[in-house]
């Protein structure tokens, strides 16, 4: 059996849909028709949840808030709603991803698989960077200043060890959206921006040292050791 997955939606034929096709393509689906009953589910150790964001018993903003101090597996929001605020308050919330409903099956399967493929590749790689003030786990996917645990989201932690692992290139927000979300689409610049911002605010929180600069225009660049 392959990774297991856990399908969260109130929608009886969107969860009997989505357990059709990913146990077509080899993986294991517990499923949940409500927030209350995801709750219970947790115990079963995903892989990868898909999580619907409109539920009446307990909506999936907060069953991500109460599970993501429990699970470091990928989320995946699906959701209705359009408005930018409502992504990024999903990704800020400890969310990894989200599709909009009507979504497609194909681009779903295709989201759920790079995301999986890219926790494989982080569960082999053993490297550890330091930089300046910071120490940089990969394979723990931990960053530490000095003495103190710097408490980044999974989408944050992704982005500092993307550009980490690249210093001194510059990439594109759209760029940098394709590689954390491990699925070539259009980037969302607004949501980029707001995690690199709460990165440096955490960061911070520790240390007067810039490892994120902004180059206007273009995207963003690892600086490493350079201070402010």
């Amino acid at each position: 059996m392959g990774d297991r997955i856990l399908v969260v939606d109130d929608e009886e034929g969107i969860v009997l849909l989505l357990k059709d096709y990913f146990e077509l393509q080899g993986y294991e689906v517990i499923t949940a028709e409500g927030g209350m009953e995801a709750l219970d589910r947790i115990s079963c150790d995903p892989d990868m949840i898909i999580l619907d964001i409109n539920m009446p018993d307990l909506d999936g903003l907060s069953v991500c808030r109460k599970i993501r101090e429990k699970v470091s597996c990928p989320i995946l929001f699906l959701t209705a709603r359009v408005e930018e605020q409502d992504r990024i308050t999903g990704l800020i919330m400890g969310g990894d991803d989200y599709i909009v409903k009507p979504f497609s099956i194909e681009e779903l399967g295709a989201r759920v698989m790079a995301h999986l493929r890219r926790e494989e590749r982080g569960r082999h790689s053993g490297a550890v960077k330091k930089d300046g003030d910071l120490t940089i786990y990969y394979q723990e996917r931990s960053v530490v200043c000095g003495s103190h645990s710097i408490d980044l989201t999974r989408t944050e932690y992704d982005i500092l060890s993307f550009l980490s692992l690249h210093p001194g290139q510059v990439f594109s927000k759209e760029r940098i959206y394709e590689r954390v979300r491990g699925y070539d689409a259009s980037g969302d610049s607004s949501i980029v921006a707001e995690h690199v911002r709460r990165i440096r605010n955490k960061i911070a929180d520790y240390t007067d040292q810039e490892v994120i600069r902004t180059v206007w225009g273009v995207g963003y660049q690892w600086t490493g050791s350079m201070k402010r």
